[in-house]
């Protein structure tokens, strides 16, 4: 088992540790506005039991959704606002607290987050704004982030949540922000996902590894930002209807191939620690998930090239030089399908 501990990074405090769910109130306090679902709610009532007000928050992308909860949200006058749930829930939440600092300064330090799957949305600054907004972009200055919850999820959708994370190590050090630390960060968080799954679905101890490796995945992404692969996966999800997990699980091998081209002594780093080829460790892990290629998920082919155009479109392409181009992902979309 990972032993707990609290890191204090700059003006954010992270609790980590199995069990550590018990200490919500310590952690978080309470009279907070809670957003979350009814599974996340189900698996921590002892946050709910804290909130002053729960909300659900729908299926649906994050900045829509957003949208629909400041039109019906009033704010808070005091106390904060609580994610408890997964990528979603978490990256509503910044886009709502992103919202109300541009009304009234001091939200964007008001948001805790308690992760539920391996997404590591807790840890970034990554979310879309809603509609209208220009408000900054919030990472959660509290997290409470217990395995117990955070690794879950069923074996199948763990898998495709760990590639996730695996997607963060393996593009981090990649990027044109990369830095040691950065770099260091997401190496242990490959060889921590990694191995959590050689010899089988993770027992206990290997979900502490993997919660443990999507948190300092988050760290390093958070630090070096993103590049090719998270804008192919991206774009899938919002362009072609894929589960976010799916994306990432299904794109990974080949465009960890694709970085691999660009930076081949960064992807050797990760090889070494990995003890084999990374995007043989992703095509490995992604069988786990039910779903290898895009026409598993009910991606058509005539999709491939309108999000193939739209990508093209993103600037962070320039974060993984050369950018890639329209053909470039036409051509990873089509070896994925």
């Amino acid at each position: 088992m990972t032993e707990p501990f609290t890191w204090r990074d700059g003006e954010r405090t992270i609790a980590f540790g199995r069990g550590r769910v018990a200490e919500a109130g310590d952690v978080l306090g309470n009279r907070f506005l809670l957003l979350t679902t009814e599974r996340a709610q189900g698996d921590a009532p002892g946050v709910a039991a804290l909130a002053a007000q729960v909300v659900h928050v729908a299926r649906g992308q994050v900045d829509a959704l957003a949208g629909e909860l400041l039109e019906m949200l009033a704010r808070p006058r005091h106390g904060r606002i609580v994610a408890l749930g997964g990528g979603r829930v978490i990256d509503v939440a910044k886009a709502v607290a992103s919202a109300w600092e541009e009304e009234e300064p001091g939200w964007s330090e008001r948001v805790a987050a308690v992760p539920t799957t391996l997404s590591a949305a807790q840890m970034t600054h990554g979310h879309r704004q809603a509609p209208g907004r220009s408000g900054p972009f919030v990472r959660p200055t509290t997290v409470l982030d217990d395995p117990a919850l955070s690794a879950s999820q069923p074996a199948p959708e763990l898998a495709a949540s760990a590639l996730n994370a695996l997607g963060h190590a393996f593009e981090a050090p990649t990027t044109t922000n990369a830095n040691p630390v950065s770099t260091l960060a997401a190496v242990e968080a490959a060889r921590l996902i990694a191995g959590a799954w050689r010899g089988g679905d993770p027992d206990a101890g290997g979900r502490d590894a993997l919660a443990l490796g999507a948190l300092l995945s988050g760290y390093a992404l958070d630090a070096s930002q993103f590049g090719l692969h998270h804008v192919a996966a991206q774009t899938l999800a919002r362009y072609a209807g894929v589960g976010h997990g799916q994306a990432n699980a299904i794109m990974l091998p080949h465009t960890t191939r694709a970085l691999a081209r660009r930076s081949p002594r960064r992807i050797e780093r990760l090889a070494a620690a990995l003890g084999e080829d990374p995007a043989a460790v992703a095509a490995a892990l992604a069988a786990r998930t039910g779903a290898t290629r895009l026409r598993d998920v009910g991606v058509g082919d005539t999709q491939l090239e309108d999000c193939a155009a739209r990508a093209a479109e993103r600037p962070q392409l320039a974060l993984t030089p050369p950018p890639a181009d329209r053909s470039e992902l036409l051509s990873l979309y089509r070896a994925a399908w």
